[in-house]
């Protein structure tokens, strides 16, 4: 067996089986696929509600909100305190959890992670090479929704609409709180297994779903390797010159030998016309 296929094979069996130590149901009594437990979905509702309020805070806009009153009168809010900002951050919040995608070589939560999983980054370059990979999933399927990351959006959805009341308290009352302690610990998940909470994915070197520290030292490696290149065109250049003129000048110093000897033949050969 080609050492390809073998490692074609490996992969596909770690894409098609379940990560260890992972809560959750299972689909269809099988092993195929496995639903995200209550405690990821929790993390990851929490995890996405910071994000989401970390981004719009940014902004100092102010609301004006007269037109809310018939007397007309006149009243400004800052966004970041008003209740439009909690409802657009509510509203899109379920959503932003189709940016996910399932890495199954992880181990517990950390399977549910934005970017390609390495696994699949591996299946594309084999295929990109000229590979035959062949697997239960059609190629044109690999890069849709999976099942878990479709079921981690409808649970979400169930998750806010039933703690809506919890989530708005933090917003206007307790904000210098952990969100995930607040909402997941204290509430959503109090009495059960919060384990998933505190577990984090270090990252592996060339995971493209690590921190954008790795790509920025990648993308410094490359200017150097791009700089040193350079560099070696420069002088290959200069070589080349100075070749060339060393060329010249042997040819040059060739050209005045021969003017030299002509001159020294001269004399003999008016010389001899005499004889």
């Amino acid at each position: 067996m080609a050492p390809w296929a073998a490692a074609v094979a490996l992969l596909a069996a770690l894409l098609l089986s379940p990560a260890p130590g992972l809560g959750g149901a299972l689909a269809d009594d099988s092993d195929w696929v496995k639903l995200p437990s209550k405690c990821e979905v929790c993390k990851y509702v929490a995890l996405e509600l910071k994000s989401s309020f970390d981004e719009t805070g940014r902004t100092k806009e102010v609301i004006d909100t007269k037109y809310g009153f018939l007397d007309g009168k006149a009243s400004k809010i800052k966004y970041t305190k008003s209740d439009i900002r909690l409802i657009e951050v509510v509203e899109n919040l379920c959503k932003r959890l189709l940016e996910y995608n399932l890495h199954k070589e992880r181990p517990g939560s950390n399977r549910f992670a934005k970017g390609m999983s390495e696994t699949f980054e591996t299946l594309h370059n084999l295929v990109q090479k000229g590979v035959k990979v062949v697997m239960d999933i059609p190629y044109e399927l690999w890069n849709e929704t999976s099942a878990e990351v479709s079921d981690l959006k409808k649970q979400c959805e169930i998750m806010v609409e039933e703690y809506e009341d919890v989530i708005e308290d933090w917003y206007r009352n307790y904000q210098e709180e952990d969100i995930s302690q607040f909402l997941c610990a204290n509430h959503v998940l109090k009495g059960k297994d919060t384990s998933c909470l505190t577990e984090q994915w270090s990252g592996k070197k060339g995971d493209l779903a690590s921190s954008g520290q790795k790509k920025g030292k990648k993308k410094e490696g490359k200017g150097k390797k791009t700089a040193k290149k350079k560099k070696s065109h420069e002088d290959k250049d200069k070589q080349e010159r100075e070749t060339v003129k060393a060329s010249v000048e042997d040819a040059a110093a060739a050209v005045e030998e021969k003017e030299e000897a002509v001159q020294k033949l001269e004399p003999l050969l008016h010389s001899t016309d005499e004889l």
